[in-house]
């Protein structure tokens, strides 16, 4: 008779966290209440200021594992590669995977950039958001100045095009509903490291 490991009980923490960042993707960060991510977490609402102080502080911890959730797919992608060009297909193909995720009420695009649409100027939030897209961009110009070598203005001019691409690409492909557009980025991305 095969048992199965039993599981430690998840910690109210990652329970508000797990049903916040569902309800953030799904339903955005404006419509989503506390009173709604404390129902799907199945905790007292004594429980989330015990763990977050404040919404914000709640909406800045999905922002982070929104990003760290990326790294965890680049990285398993990186893994694979066994070039600099392998290595920037690695980015294109992280976002693939983020778009081919099984989402509860379907794939939105990038819920970083969804999420910086809701925040205020200035917000705390959007510099999260904007240091995940300069990561991205930094780890393609890295990938690419390994392709071409000694010229680290061209590589960077390179990288930002790419960025652009690979952002555009998710935007669409986020109102698509699928990562189609995603996948033919990826093929203009690999022709314009061939042109290079």
């Amino acid at each position: 008779m095969k048992t199965s490991p039993i599981q430690p009980p998840r910690s109210a923490h990652d329970r508000l966290l797990d049903a916040a960042s569902t309800l953030f993707y799904s339903d955005g960060i404006t419509a989503t209440g506390i009173d709604t991510i404390v129902k799907r977490a199945g905790v007292a609402k004594k429980s989330l200021y015990n763990n977050f102080s404040s919404k914000a502080e709640l909406v800045a911890a999905y922002l982070e594992a929104r990003h760290a959730e990326w790294l965890v797919l680049y990285e398993a992608r990186l893994r694979q590669a066994t070039t600099p060009r392998d290595r920037v297909m690695a980015v294109f193909m992280a976002y693939e995977d983020h778009a081919e995720h099984a989402y509860e009420r379907g794939f939105r695009g990038c819920g970083l950039l969804n999420a910086a649409a809701e925040l205020p100027a200035g917000d705390p939030g959007r510099a999260v958001v904007r240091g995940h897209k300069e990561q991205v961009e930094a780890l393609l110009a890295q990938h690419v100045g390994d392709m071409l070598g000694a010229d680290p203005q061209r590589s960077a001019q390179l990288a930002h095009h790419l960025a652009f691409l690979l952002e555009g690409a998710m935007a669409r492909a986020g109102l698509e509903g699928r990562s189609d557009c995603l996948r033919q980025a990826r093929d203009l991305a690999a022709a314009m490291l061939e042109a290079s």
